[in-house]
């Protein structure tokens, strides 16, 4: 990225500021001035400046995403796609998205596309400045489509594949909402018995004078602890999380070693396992379908997998292919796909019904993603009923027990 320095009119002042950005065109979407832009010129920048923009940036990002929402982004495509389907020139289309459109980050996008196009830019030279804020898949289905001279079909089959990918997520996020609202609900309901209820039996037993049974000491020693330290705790799990999670973003052999363990977690790994095969599958299959070259399908699909370690075994298939062995094998190599599957690629590969195979692999990790999905329920509920029952059981041994021995003790 080049460094750029912005003079605008703000309140009736002329203000300075600086940015990084790729291109010029690409300042104004990043710089989101509520002005007039009086001059934009590329600058060059001292090794400290340029390491302290880099760690500005970086810290801007852990507080905001630049990635456009997948609901306005589909909606904004389909429209597009209408319009060019009509007829209307991708130009024309564009502007009138720019205008139509209530996503304040799309409008912005759109007004620059609009200017480059006008300047001559092509709409693939012009959209690879928001490859970042838009993703990978958009900017290529784009480049296939002008290569193609069929926009509004690329159009129609990119908001197909987001939808797609916004469905499963959603899904998800439907299918884990109640055990987590189960589990938080356990958890609030035990530090409200810990800090409330316990410690009035503490003071009870304290003037037993005798030896507690051991859940009782287990149950007074936990409560001990969320009194005094308590917010420590807190605080160093905050902490731990915080680091954890930039330690995992910045370093790849630690988010590898991360990702390849998620794997083997009950349920979570199939889970991760199946959404990511479904979304590559998909994605791989309809560029495919589209007449993009398979290597440049790969690199476009690859990049939409979220775990480092499907990732880098699905990157060397790419590494294969370019070695002259066929596809069939390479994925055969990965690991990853079961040997009925491997058949049926292989069979679409020497048929040339390479994507329609492909498409049934998709279907078939759809299904197995939705089944998991669908009856997730049911896989957590036993988990759930052992945890709620062992804490019950510790709660009611260590304050009952003591009593049934002071019971006793008065009886003889």
């Amino acid at each position: 990225m080049k460094f750029y320095e912005i003079e605008y009119i703000k309140d009736g002042k002329r203000q300075k500021m600086s940015l990084k950005a790729n291109s010029k065109s690409d300042v104004k979407n990043r710089a989101n001035i509520q002005g007039m832009i009086v001059k934009i010129k590329e600058v060059q920048v001292s090794n400290i400046n340029n390491d302290f923009l880099d760690l500005q940036e970086k810290f801007n990002k852990l507080f905001s995403s630049t990635k456009i929402k997948i609901p306005a982004l589909v909606a904004t495509i389909r429209q597009l796609s209408v319009m060019t389907n009509a007829g209307i020139s991708i130009h024309d289309g564009i502007k009138e998205t720019a205008n139509a459109t209530e996503d304040k980050r799309l409008k912005t996008i759109f007004q620059t596309l609009d200017e480059d196009l006008n300047q001559g830019a092509s709409l693939t030279q012009s959209i690879e400045n928001f490859q970042e804020e838009l993703g990978d898949v958009t900017v290529a289905m784009v480049r296939l489509g002008e290569s193609t001279g069929n926009m509004a079909d690329a159009l129609s089959k990119l908001a197909a594949i987001l939808q797609e990918v916004w469905d499963n997520q959603q899904k998800f996020k439907k299918a884990i909402r109640y055990p987590i609202t189960v589990i938080c609900s356990i958890i609030l309901a035990f530090i409200v018995l810990m800090t409330s209820v316990v410690p009035q039996f503490r003071e009870i037993f304290s003037q037993l004078n005798a030896d507690l049974p051991l859940p009782t000491k287990i149950l007074l020693n936990i409560e001990y602890i969320m009194s005094n330290y308590g917010i420590y705790i807190i605080v160093v799990l905050v902490a731990f999380a915080f680091l954890l999670k930039r330690q995992y973003s910045n370093d790849e052999n630690f988010r590898d070693k991360v990702d390849k363990y998620l794997l083997k977690v009950y349920l979570v790994g199939k889970i991760i396992f199946f959404a990511n095969m479904s979304r590559f599958n998909l994605i791989f299959t309809e560029l495919v379908r589209a007449g993009l070259p398979i290597a440049d399908a790969l690199d476009t699909a690859v990049v939409t997998v979220s775990n480092q370690d499907i990732r880098n075994k699905l990157t060397a298939v790419k590494v294969l292919v370019g070695r002259g062995i066929s596809l069939t094998e390479a994925f055969r190599q990965t690991g990853l796909y079961e040997g009925m599957l491997i058949q049926m690629i292989g069979a679409g590969e020497q048929s040339g019904s390479l994507d329609d195979m492909t498409q049934k692999v998709t279907d078939y990790y759809r299904v197995k993603f939705n089944d998991i999905i669908d009856n997730i329920s049911n896989y957590i509920e036993p988990i759930l009923l052992i945890f709620i029952a062992a804490m019950v059981l510790l709660l009611a041994l260590g304050i009952f027990m003591p009593m049934w021995d002071m019971a006793k003790a008065v009886k003889n």
